[in-house]
């Protein structure tokens, strides 16, 4: 009894979050793009550092930038708050933030459209960088058929309702779970249908390698999947140019090697996918979600020793 009262309260819950959804995607809707990114961005610089993902982020930058000033510090910290708002807000408008309508220009997309002439699946990999939804949006206008992998949001009601909006524009949003999720993935690619995975969070069970000079578990199912399939690992990366306005680069594919040794080159491949994702940080930094905790929890424990 206790349980169902339980469920029903959480789903109360959930449909007045969904609800709340709906008309903050009303609300944005109804304004100019550039509009609503400045909104995000002047709401998250005002709310962000008072929040407990303040610290995370702090502390993810003195992991990364150890020797960095503290006025330094200050301002990109200050920076990627106004990127996290941006990027948000921006959510409900993803369908008018695409190259077809001039807000997103493609550096080296002809290695996309390649691939979707010769009817070649590839592996594609980013970060969090800027705001990552555009990533889908530019395979999609280079005509590649692709599994988009994402992280399906706590509250169904609300997943729901971000899947919806963008198959309104031909993404097709994919969240894999367990051994069901990777049949899925390995199905894809052997129907000749890319996948599409994002790769900088922690991930327990992964392989280690080298971020930022220290060990961090990484995702290492890109790498295995290209070596399974001969597939280019193909990264990619979005900038933001000015206000809701982007540049996504389709960079030359990682080499991953294929020496009959299985766990050395996966490893290899992780170790060039962490080096990928870091030179794309250090390159814009305020752009990078720097509130996941993406290193051990023993760094961030020492941290805290220090009374950082």
């Amino acid at each position: 009894m206790a349980q169902a009262r339980s469920r029903f309260w959480q789903d109360i819950g959930w449909r007045a979050e969904a609800l709340g959804f709906d008309v903050f995607t009303l609300l944005m809707r109804a304004l100019p793009p550039d509009v609503v990114s400045g909104l995000g961005a002047v709401l998250a610089r005002a709310v962000g550092p008072l929040t407990r993902n303040h610290k995370t982020a702090e502390r993810n930058t003195r992991l990364a930038f150890p020797d960095m000033s503290e006025t330094e510090r200050k301002a990109l910290l200050k920076a990627q708050w106004a990127n996290v708002g941006r990027t948000f807000f921006e959510l409900p408008i993803a369908d008018r933030l695409t190259p077809g309508n001039g807000r997103v220009e493609v550096v080296g997309g002809e290695q996309l459209t390649s691939a979707a002439r010769d009817g070649r699946p590839l592996v594609l990999i980013s970060g969090h960088f800027s705001n990552w939804e555009i990533m889908a949006a530019v395979i999609l206008a280079c005509g590649l058929p692709c599994e988009i992998t994402y992280r399906a949001a706590n509250n169904p009601y609300v997943d729901r309702r971000i899947i919806a909006a963008r198959r309104r524009y031909g993404v097709r949003l994919f969240a894999p779970k367990g051994d069901d999720g990777a049949r899925e993935l390995l199905g894809a690619l052997k129907a000749g249908v890319s996948v599409a995975m994002l790769n900088d969070q922690k991930y327990d069970g992964g392989v280690a390698a080298p971020f930022f000079g220290r060990e961090v578990l990484t995702l290492p199912a890109a790498v295995r999947l290209a070596l399974r399939f001969g597939a280019d690992l193909q990264p990619m990366s979005i900038q933001r140019a000015k206000g809701a306005r982007f540049r996504c680069v389709v960079h030359p594919p990682i080499p991953v090697p294929d020496t009959g040794d299985k766990t050395a080159d996966v490893e290899a491949g992780v170790r060039a996918v962490n080096a990928f994702i870091e030179a794309r940080v250090r390159e814009r930094p305020s752009e990078w979600f720097w509130v996941h905790r993406r290193w051990p929890a023993a760094d961030y424990a020492a941290l805290a020793a220090q009374g950082l």
